[in-house]
């Protein structure tokens, strides 16, 4: 009889690994996020039975939802009683963030033919057209948040994981000098800052990072300001948002989830989309806070989300789940 081959010393044979519910998932999410606190979108409003990238998603005042199709550049605006319009039509330049300026103008990221970026500025009825950063400035723009001055952040999406050429900038009050804030970031993604304006976010999403930015004035770094608060497994960090209370709240790129993380960076809770676990309803890319999210259903439909308020996101709701949840739809059109 032959003897049992020996795989290391002591060990004779070495059991299967055991997939149960949770890793057999198309997107398992990671043991070490598992426990928690968890809660399920629902669906708010279907936009559109096309196959569209939704990104960019936020509130102007009047509490009118915002948000962009990535491909035409087309601006959407969504009022609270539910009614759809178009603020820009379909243009060459497309679209991938917005922030809304105190003035009331809508500032549109753009990465554009992703070789010339840039940022433009236009009224909330859509005309006044402005160029703010010009595609010949070099930049990747992908999402853009103002502070309580006027000025902007926002982040360039150049590079990849083996070349971060990508970043944080910052643009002043009177659309100045653009000042570099945080170089050298893989595919810079999402930015939030702070409700008293004292430390931004932002995504890393080719290097799977959240990074924290301390400041000691709009463009200076505190010293041992900057630091990376969590480092993601799997699929990438996309948009980011801060409500009122501090807390982060960080769309996962093809997890088909939303993770909540209170000021210091430490998580505290995630919102999850419908069907994700069947490899549907993945592609997050934005929120806003108060409303909801968008995703693409079953039936290719975009739709909005509504999370309502739990014990970890509170009154300040409206501007977050909206933001972080537009990109949620490649992967499913692609599966």
């Amino acid at each position: 009889m032959k003897s049992p081959s020996v795989l290391l010393p002591g060990i004779t044979h070495m059991n299967g690994l055991n997939h149960n519910a949770l890793t057999r998932s198309a997107v398992p999410i990671p043991a070490c996020e598992r426990s928690l606190q968890t809660v399920e979108a629902q669906p708010y409003f279907s936009v559109s039975q096309a196959s569209l990238v939704l990104e960019g998603i936020v509130f102007d005042r009047n509490n009118n939802l915002l948000f962009v199709d990535v491909a035409t550049g087309r601006v959407f605006k969504l009022t609270p009683e539910r009614q759809l319009s178009i603020v820009l039509k379909e243009n060459t330049f497309g679209a991938s963030g917005l922030a809304v300026h105190k003035d009331g103008r809508i500032f549109i990221a753009s990465v554009g033919d992703m070789q010339r970026g840039s940022v433009r500025a236009i009224e909330p009825n859509g005309t006044g057209e402005q160029m703010i950063v010009a595609p010949d400035a070099g930049f990747l723009v992908n999402d853009l948040v103002f502070d309580n001055q006027g000025g902007f952040y926002f982040t360039d999406s150049r590079g990849n994981s083996a070349d971060p050429q990508g970043g944080v900038f910052y643009v002043s009050p009177n659309v100045g000098s653009i000042h570099a804030i945080l170089p050298g970031l893989a595919v810079g993604n999402g930015i939030a800052i702070d409700p008293d304006g004292t430390q931004i976010w932002a995504t890393e999403h080719s290097k799977n990072r959240l990074h924290r930015v301390r400041l000691s004035d709009a463009t200076t770094v505190a010293p041992f300001g900057s630091v990376v608060t969590y480092q993601f497994t799997g699929p990438a960090p996309d948009g980011a948002r801060v409500d009122s209370e501090g807390n982060v709240y960080v769309a996962i790129s093809g997890q088909g989830r939303v993770m909540v993380f209170n000021r210091n960076g430490l998580p505290i809770g995630q919102i999850m989309l419908p069907d994700r676990d069947k490899g549907r309803n993945q592609r997050t890319h934005a929120n806003a806070s108060l409303l909801g999210q968008f995703f693409i259903s079953r039936v290719f439909q975009n739709y909005l989300f509504d999370t309502f308020c739990s014990p970890f996101v509170r009154h300040n709701f409206m501007l977050i789940v909206a933001h972080l949840l537009g990109s949620i739809l490649q992967w499913f059109f692609n599966s």
